[in-house]
């Protein structure tokens, strides 16, 4: 039997994470299960943005770019990610979207491995990944995308034809964590280049990828930084003075305010950025990396694996009845933190119970998903949750006609 209410309060009594849930700004009476798509804001981005706005670009104008920084964000803020993702200083560039890390980290990769023609990729990964290498392979020319299925599928798909393999850690419908450090090491004996895609993995559990060759991730799930907030690329120091990609942009130039006519590559990890940085959104990321610094990775692991397994617990026990089936591992060690369950009717389900103050999401065709964000979910949280997601299904609350229209962002 799961545990009960009563023993989920403990729990949280005794968690030594629950000091950082007063960091960050949560409305009452909301259960928020979606930090794996938007994590909730830090409670000082709002006053990092006022800064940035009033004291900086209202008080310096042009003159903060080089008084506060914003240069340099690109590269400051990569070091501030860096340690969550196991690299090290003037590896990580941040900037742009995870879309546009990913055309950066391909070509590149392409081009390290001219004669190779081959770009391996799994169509079930986030549609970004597969739509970004479709448009490479089309304007690069003579490239093909040869799928795989998942990571059992991969030996086979490799040959001295493969340039690089692009893979998510953690597929994002159904939270399945990967081996990065077995299949980094199979892709690199063929000859290939590994890119991993981080989105939902950063800031879950410790991630590691030294032995990889580029990795892209976003900065606004579990890492708190905001809507739109800029994502990151991670390029191995063995690549840097070679890598070359297909964006060649001004702030990645050698010497920028030289105003040089042609392109010329700047040194080391500066040479994956592209243009101006978005200084405002820079703001709450970094008010966010403030938290982060002070934050135990093995102990925001551990409790994921707690979360995560008591929820199924406690679905399983409570919505037995009710046509749910478990999409996630059952084995917490090839699992993020995320959980997801299968319905019918999986989206009015949803909806139906977001209206009841507990926030997940669906994914198409019938997956709702939960996320959990350790530093400020709860195990009564998780409890409640089940609670409430058994009573829309026992009350049939999700037939409302309300629900079954669909929004635009699901």
């Amino acid at each position: 039997m799961a545990l009960s209410r009563a023993e989920c309060v403990a729990l949280d009594a005794a968690d030594p994470l629950s000091r950082f849930r007063d960091e960050f700004v949560l409305p009452d009476g909301t259960i928020y299960l979606v930090g794996n798509s938007l994590g909730a804001p830090p409670r000082a981005a709002a006053a990092a943005v006022a800064r940035t706005v009033e004291q900086e670009w209202g008080g310096r104008l042009v003159g903060a770019w080089n008084t506060s920084g914003w240069f340099d964000l690109p590269l400051t803020t990569g070091d501030r990610i860096a340690p969550l993702i196991g690299a090290g200083p003037g590896q990580v560039a941040v900037g742009d979207s995870t879309s546009i890390a990913i055309v950066k980290t391909v070509s590149a990769a392409l081009g390290l491995r001219p004669g190779r023609r081959v770009i391996v990729s799994n169509p079930a990964d986030f549609p970004t990944d597969r739509y970004v290498v479709e448009g490479l392979a089309g304007a690069l020319g003579g490239y093909e995308i040869r799928d795989v299925s998942g990571p059992d599928a991969l030996p086979a798909a490799l040959s001295d034809e493969v340039a690089c393999v692009l893979l998510s850690e953690v597929d994002y419908r159904t939270g399945a964590r990967h081996d990065t450090e077995a299949i980094t090491a199979l892709v690199q004996e063929s000859g290939a280049l590994m890119i991993w895609d981080l989105c939902h993995s950063v800031g879950a559990y410790q991630v590691d990828v030294s032995a990889a060759d580029f990795a892209v991730g976003c900065t606004y799930k579990y890492l708190n930084g905001g809507p739109g907030a800029p994502a990151f690329v991670y390029v191995s120091p063995r690549h840097q003075d070679e890598a070359r990609h297909l964006l060649t942009g001004w702030h990645g130039h050698a010497a920028p305010f030289a105003f040089e006519p042609g392109f010329r590559p700047a040194d080391g990890i500066r040479r994956f950025t592209v243009s101006t940085p978005p200084v405002m959104s820079f703001a709450p990321l970094n008010a966010s990396l403030d938290i982060w610094e002070h934050v135990d990775l093995a102990a925001v692991r551990a409790k994921s694996v707690a979360l995560t397994s008591l929820f199924i617990e406690l679905v399983e026990e409570l919505c037995a009845p009710y046509g749910l089936w478990l999409v996630s591992p059952r084995d917490p060690e090839r699992r993020g933190s995320q959980v997801s369950f299968g319905h019918p009717d999986g989206y009015p389900v949803m909806r139906a119970l977001i209206d009841r103050g507990v926030h997940g999401d669906f994914r198409a065709p019938d997956v709702l998903r939960f996320g959990f964000a350790p530093l400020y979910i709860r195990f009564a949280d998780v409890h409640d949750a089940a609670a409430l997601l058994a009573e829309v299904l026992e009350k049939e609350h999700w037939r409302d006609d309300r629900y079954g229209r669909r929004l635009a962002v699901t």
